[in-house]
């Protein structure tokens, strides 16, 4: 693809029909331009043209001289970005508000069982999850390195609103990463953890669940690029279903165990 018409496709994905993406591409390619010369540079039809080129200049990304013929010329690049990216940011900011004032139904739209194929939304769901989390947090991670910056800080910010934040990791060394100063959290050592068995060549990942509510279960598999390790996920929201009451009552026994030890300790 040529540099002009990656620029077309560019223009066109900003929200510029075909025909205004090409002329004014054509109109950066030259000092100023005639319909005809337009027509011929954008390859659009010259009959196109002239309404095209109105439609850019009530855009603000074109200059009209009132010659005979009339010529035309495109503002400077980086105005015309700045006159896109308003009128684009001006759309998103119209759908938002739009979206906002729509009525919203009483139930949660995301209650059932979702999966989660991309790792950047394994881990936004994680943060989510313990971003509305109130009352209590359990979070297991036999692959303590799944666990990124943003979850930590998000499983902290749990416990800083005084939700109680227990937490499972293999081993001892494993503690560092999770070590926060802060009475609502308890982080325990669970050395089952150290032996989870491959099924269907992946491996278990993170497990949380939050308010008796909220949960999140990941897997992991080795990619076929070397060292790169592929995070997939099913989550649920609410507690109406099989899937949802189960891993509840397994986890809540887990829960109960990691309790005493904290009482114990």
């Amino acid at each position: 693809m040529s540099d002009a018409e990656e620029a077309v496709s560019a223009l066109y994905e900003l929200g510029l029909t075909e025909y205004e993406a090409r002329c004014f591409v054509a109109l950066t390619r030259l000092s100023s331009g005639t319909a005809k010369e337009i027509s011929q540079v954008a390859d659009v039809p010259r009959s196109r043209v002239y309404d095209t080129i109105e439609r850019l200049e009530r855009r603000g990304l074109v200059n009209v001289q009132q010659t005979d013929p009339r010529e035309y010329n495109a503002v400077e690049i980086d105005t015309a970005c700045r006159r896109i990216r308003e009128d684009y940011d001006s759309r998103i900011n119209a759908a938002e508000n739009a979206l906002e004032n729509l009525e919203r139904p009483e139930s949660k739209a995301d209650e059932g069982m979702w999966a989660i194929t991309q790792q950047e939304y394994v881990t936004e769901r994680i943060v989510t999850f313990l971003d509305d989390a109130e009352e209590i947090v359990h979070y297991i991670a036999p692959a303590t390195e799944m666990a990124r910056q943003e979850i930590i800080e998000g499983l902290a910010n749990a416990a800083e609103r005084g939700a109680s934040v227990y937490i499972e990791v293999p081993t001892e060394d494993d503690r560092d990463a999770f070590e926060i100063d802060d009475p609502n959290m308890t982080i325990v050592v669970s050395p089952d953890l150290q032996s989870t068995e491959e099924v269907y060549a992946e491996f278990p990942g993170q497990l949380l669940m939050t308010d008796n509510r909220e949960i999140i279960a990941t897997g992991l598999k080795q990619s076929d690029l070397p060292g790169v390790t592929n995070e997939m996920a099913v989550w649920s929201y609410g507690r109406d279903h099989g899937f949802a009451v189960w891993m509840r009552e397994l986890l809540n026994d887990r829960l109960e165990r990691v309790s005493s030890f904290d009482a114990d300790s």
